[in-house]
């Protein structure tokens, strides 16, 4: 439902070189590289038949880990402009104090249009935003400038960070920490009313010093309504078996799924005679991300691994063409 609305959500900037990207809450927005088109595959892995559709609808019950700071906390900046504020170390002693603290900050932010929602005074209003840009690394805030952050933030009024975890580091982004991040935020709309909406993707974290801070964001919209009436590959055993089964041809034989809340992981025998460990997350929307891949190696540990399947395809396609 996110991806309907994003023009009303987010500004275009430029990131470094690359072309003109949408920002959501001071973050990249990535779009979704799927399209909601019924296909050949979806019908080897129906979603309604047998299943609560329910549970596509319905918000998260998870507690919320944002929950640090009270209005208090904002007095000393009170009076500062946003070059002035200097924030101290221990609120960056950690990655995951950075965020958590840095998501704490901006839980009752808001910045609501008069008319999209909302009566009176929202929270700590527009107070929170200079002190969180001050969590961005300098680079960071190079590419971003204050007001572009502010207005990236356009219509977002409350924010809990419900997931946070952190995964394997991207190799394309040395000296870099990733965490794994789902937020669930109170937005206004056109229409005057508030709603939930649910985002989900990765803070990246570098050290500056005694700091960590918060060197770029990604985040993805959810779409409550596609999961729930098309593709095969929001499931992540469906994943598993037609993507590394079927268009890699790699799964053997695809192990018993072990759950512990929202963590799936997928253990399962390739054919060349390896062991594999898929590690994927549950969305809100109960959509599986995947997020780490694993190999069991000579002496028996588990070594991280980066697999396309899309590669498989294209080699089959080649293939096919000089067949």
């Amino acid at each position: 439902m996110l991806l309907a609305i994003g023009l009303a959500l987010v500004l275009r900037f430029g990131w470094d070189s690359a072309p003109a990207e949408a920002a959501v809450m001071g973050a990249r927005l990535v779009q979704a590289s799927t399209n909601c088109e019924d296909d050949d595959l979806s019908a080897s892995a129906p979603v309604r038949e047998g299943k609560d559709v329910e549970r596509y609808f319905r918000p998260s019950k998870l507690p919320v880990l944002n929950d640090r700071f009270n209005g208090n906390f904002f007095e000393p900046y009170f009076d500062k402009k946003v070059e002035e504020i200097k924030l101290p170390s221990s609120l960056m002693d950690t990655p995951e104090n950075t965020i958590l603290n840095y998501f704490s900050i901006l839980r009752e932010a808001e910045n609501l249009c008069e008319t999209t929602g909302g009566c009176g005074t929202i929270g700590n209003a527009k107070i929170p935003y200079p002190v969180a840009y001050h969590f961005l690394s300098d680079a960071y805030r190079n590419r971003l400038s204050y007001k572009a952050y502010i207005q990236s933030f356009q219509e977002i009024a409350h924010i809990n960070l419900i997931k946070l975890r952190q995964v394997p580091a991207d190799p394309e982004r040395p000296g870099e920490e990733r965490y794994f991040i789902e937020l669930e935020t109170i937005e206004g709309s056109s229409k005057s009313n508030t709603y939930f909406a649910y985002y989900y993707g990765y803070v990246y974290i570098k050290q500056n010093g005694d700091r960590y801070e918060i060197s770029d964001v990604e985040l993805q919209g959810e779409d409550f309504l596609c999961a729930a009436y098309h593709h095969w590959n929001h499931m992540a055993e469906a994943v598993v078996d037609i993507e590394y089964g079927n268009w890699c041809k790699l799964v053997e034989k695809r192990k018993p799924t072990r759950q512990d809340g929202y963590i799936k992981q997928i253990d399962f025998s390739g054919k060349d005679g390896r062991e594999y460990r898929f590690i994927f997350f549950v969305l809100t929307n109960d959509t599986d991300v995947l997020t780490a891949q694993y190999r069991k190696g000579q002496g028996g540990k588990w070594e991280l691994i980066h697999m396309d399947p899309r590669q498989c395809l294209d080699d089959d396609h080649r293939k096919n063409r000089n067949s």
